[in-house]
């Protein structure tokens, strides 16, 4: 099977979704009168119709691998057990009970700023933003809705967060493999890269301070319910401990089950209709996923991120430029793949070579291949997490973009710290 060097035309798929969804929906005037799954549906069909040399049966086989393939499956998994989670955790109580807590616990100007903390901590502790994502979005509208603070911006502020551990955390799988691409120790990556976000997380956490100061909870906050904190509680120590998250949402369901029962909120049928109604409305995530995946695999077969790479690497003639190319190189292929581990497993091998002829602190190119990765990660409306976060909260993705002040300021943070060649011992 050889692959066509299409060059541009590869990549052009990309250019179709964006324009079908951007040009259509500013003709309507309305984002929310374009589904992002019909802009997707076009973009796929497109770009079965440009894979040539092959029938069409052929080409329908590659787009399906790539949808089929084992990470996309996972995801989709994953939003399954997450839909059935928290309808059957929000129908029981548990989400009220959850938040009345928090409320309780924190007073009203600190409430932004403890979303936030609390975002990152779970993030550093569990290694994965779609965990955190999971854990904390309900828990977040939730707290949107008792307080009228502005939906998007709540959810967004748990994404941020949740790419913070991500980027960080030294069980995160984007940690891992930017640190075995380049061969260095995690711990010095760690060093090198907290230097780089930590001024970004300092910034965002003083923004949420300031905006927290006009938030008011309610007068009356009910008595909570410490019962039907117990599920959420349990998901989020185990998610804290590491456990699998298929393992930890299978237990939360569970858990839900048990605690409504003994309360007299469900009998068996109304935990499964929970669930199943959890289960359809992540329904379009699903698809969304499965579009994705295809359409990514058919730009890949047809050479569009080798194309890509070549272009990228044409003119490095200094480690500064050296390092700006490995980050336009992953945050590329992130926005093609829309999976910062893909991109960094994709970008990894190539970024050491740049390295090495440039000469580039290992410790340094993996931090920037991880902080990139995770800062076009956390701006895609199409990635996994902001889809879970838009399809737990019930919003359109588009509406969270404009408040992801972290992801925004961490991508800044990490350009400057190329320009400046900062920090100088790795630099």
């Amino acid at each position: 099977m050889h692959h066509h060097k299409k060059g541009i035309w590869a990549l052009s798929p990309i250019i179709v979704l964006l324009l079908t969804y951007l040009v259509s929906s500013i003709i309507a005037n309305d984002f929310y009168k374009v589904p992002i799954v019909v802009a997707f549906l076009i973009a796929c069909i497109y770009g079965v119709a440009i894979t040539s040399g092959e029938k069409l049966e052929e080409r329908v086989k590659i787009f399906s691998k790539g949808a089929g393939h084992p990470n996309m499956m996972l995801m989709i998994w994953i939003f399954i057990l997450a839909g059935a989670f928290a309808t059957s955790a929000k129908n029981m109580g548990a989400i009220d009970a959850t938040v009345n807590l928090a409320l309780h616990l924190l007073p009203d100007n600190l409430l932004l700023a403890g979303i936030f903390i609390a975002s990152c901590f779970i993030s550093l502790s569990v290694g994965t933003s779609v965990g955190t994502i999971v854990a904390l979005t309900p828990i977040a509208a939730g707290i949107a809705a008792k307080t009228g603070a502005e939906l998007p911006m709540i959810v967004a502020i748990v994404v941020g967060g949740a790419y913070f551990g991500d980027n960080l955390s030294f069980i995160s799988d984007t940690t891992i493999l930017a640190t075995r691409t380049q061969g260095c120790e995690m711990k010095d990556k760690f060093k090198v890269n907290s230097q780089i976000v930590v001024p970004a997380a300092v910034i965002a956490l003083i923004l949420y301070f300031i905006m927290g100061a006009q938030i008011n909870s309610p007068q009356h906050i009910p008595e909570v319910n410490f019962f039907k904190v117990i599920p959420y509680l349990v998901v989020l120590v185990t998610a804290v401990m590491g456990m699998n998250v298929m393992l930890v949402l299978t237990s939360g369901i569970v858990l839900a089950g048990i605690v409504g029962f003994a309360n007299g909120n469900y009998d068996l049928y109304s935990w499964f209709d929970a669930m199943g109604s959890g289960i359809l409305g992540m329904g379009e995530l699903i698809i969304i996923t499965m579009l994705a995946g295809g359409l990514m695999e058919l730009i890949r077969y047809n050479g569009g991120i080798d194309y890509a790479i070549r272009m990228l690497t044409r003119k490095v003639n200094s480690k500064r430029g050296a390092e700006l190319s490995i980050a336009a190189l992953v945050s590329l292929t992130d926005l093609c793949t829309a999976n910062n581990t893909v991109a960094i497993i994709t970008v990894g091998p190539l970024a050491n070579d740049i390295a090495e002829r440039y000469g580039v602190d290992k410790r340094k190119s993996a931090s920037i291949l991880d902080t990139f990765s995770c800062f076009a990660q956390g701006l895609i409306p199409y990635g996994a997490q902001m889809l879970m976060a838009a399809g737990l909260a019930g919003i359109n993705p588009i509406n969270i973009i404009p408040y992801l002040y972290y992801p925004m300021l961490m991508g800044g943070c990490a350009l400057l710290s190329i320009l400046f060649r900062y920090p100088k011992k790795y630099s």
